[in-house]
């Protein structure tokens, strides 16, 4: 059984409710022939499907799926395609009508309970909040996986997707943790090399201890899925920072390439050591605590001594060497040098990509917003030839700290 309760936009108190038993199918929108008729201008005609479907091998749950012209919002993020949790809120069209959700654990294979395993009942809570204010519980839980609370999706991508997420209260009293889990999309599971990155994640990041690398909480396997929950950072990215606000000023592109240097420096000096294979601006996090870089998605590295790999990594920050699946160290340092062409210039590294003399490169000798000293470095840093580089992310940083 599903309910949805249309609740009063103010008091968040149900007006009215609809109970299905067997439908499969439910369709919600203004016009006449939906299963829930809503008589308000911001929906659409055809706002909403929520379809019963096998979720996991003999698991069904109720996927919703959009087609509002205005958008619909549950627990107030926008969505396309979701599965439901018990007690969540369906807004149609931000400032539109509000469904709460009701799934029945009597219904064989539909999955209820997220929000009684701890979810807060309080009200009066401001907008966006997380944590209730007056007992310190998450006020929406869409599901529970093992002891994990998820509060909410962060992102979904072709591999997985990553949820905000926290663990149960303390018997203490101790506040809730907050962390990201990475969950591995199901069609994944049936592609090796798929199942070999997200694994490589986990085990590396376990044996990793650096302030500027997400700790590793744990890793495991739930109804066949694989989950990995790790430290939740708050910070924003530099592809988002430069996007936002422009071009990042010298002196602080070049802090943060040094604390970058200072984390490369860590992993290459792992036995054996450890190759990134993905630096570039979406994958360091300026955390919002400290103003320091903290590196990003581990999923790509790579040991040094393993056998030659794919070709992992964008390809504007890629080495031509790791283009090839023979990635090095030299080949996260070249990355540093086209991330610090997009820092100073906020266009991307290949716009400035193409035959030189001496082969191809990078042509940012003549522009101006790059320093000359500066232009100097990542020319050397970006050479095809890793031979030719700074040979080590120590040799790089003093190379960097001599230019400011």
């Amino acid at each position: 059984m599903i309910v949805l309760s249309l609740l009063d936009a103010r008091h968040r108190a149900p007006q009215q409710q609809w109970h299905f038993d067997l439908e499969s199918l439910i369709r919600v929108g203004r016009a006449p022939d939906n299963e829930i008729v809503l008589d308000d201008p911001v929906v659409s005609r055809h706002h909403l499907e929520l379809r019963r479907l096998q979720r996991t091998a003999g698991v069904a749950g109720w996927q919703l799926i959009s087609h509002g012209t205005n958008g619909t919002f549950v627990n107030g993020q926008l969505v396309s395609q979701i599965w439901l949790a018990d007690r969540c809120l369906i807004q149609l069209a931000r400032g539109g009508p509000i469904l709460q959700v009701g799934l029945s654990a009597t219904v064989p294979g539909v999955s209820a309970s997220a929000p009684s395993q701890g979810a807060c009942i309080h009200e009066n809570n401001p907008p966006n909040t997380l944590f209730c204010i007056h007992c310190g519980e998450p006020i929406h839980v869409d599901r529970t996986i093992r002891q994990y609370r998820v509060l909410k999706t962060l992102g979904q991508g072709g591999m997985g997707t990553t949820y905000l997420a926290c663990t149960p209260s303390l018997p203490d009293g101790g506040r809730p943790q907050v962390l990201v889990l990475k969950e591995m999309n199901a069609d994944m599971t049936r592609i090796p090399k798929a199942i070999e990155l997200f694994e490589r994640e986990a085990r590396i990041l376990e044996g990793l201890n650096h302030p500027g690398i997400p700790k590793f909480f744990d890793f495991f396997v739930e109804q066949g899925k694989k989950y990995l929950a790790m430290e939740m950072i708050h910070g924003e990215d530099l592809e988002r920072r430069v996007f936002r606000q422009g071009p990042i000023i010298l002196p602080q592109a070049i802090d943060w390439m040094l604390q970058t240097c200072e984390v490369l420096d860590y992993i290459h000096s792992q036995a054996p050591p450890i190759i990134h294979r993905d630096i570039k601006p979406a994958n360091l996090l300026v955390r919002n605590l400290d103003n320091r870089i903290v590196v990003l998605d581990f999923g790509a590295v790579k040991e040094i001594g393993t056998a030659p790999g794919t070709c992992i990594g964008a390809p504007d920050y890629t080495a031509p060497e790791q283009n090839r699946g023979e990635p090095l160290i030299q080949s996260d340092l070249y990355a540093i040098g086209a991330t610090l062409i997009f820092l100073l210039t906020g266009e991307s590294p290949q716009k400035f990509y193409r035959l030189l003399p001496d082969g191809y490169g990078f042509n940012i000798a003549s522009d101006p917003r790059i320093p000359p000293e500066v232009a100097a470095t990542i020319t050397q840093v970006t050479q095809p030839r890793p031979s030719d580089r700074y040979p080590s992310a120590i040799e790089l940083a003093e190379a960097l700290r001599s230019c400011v």
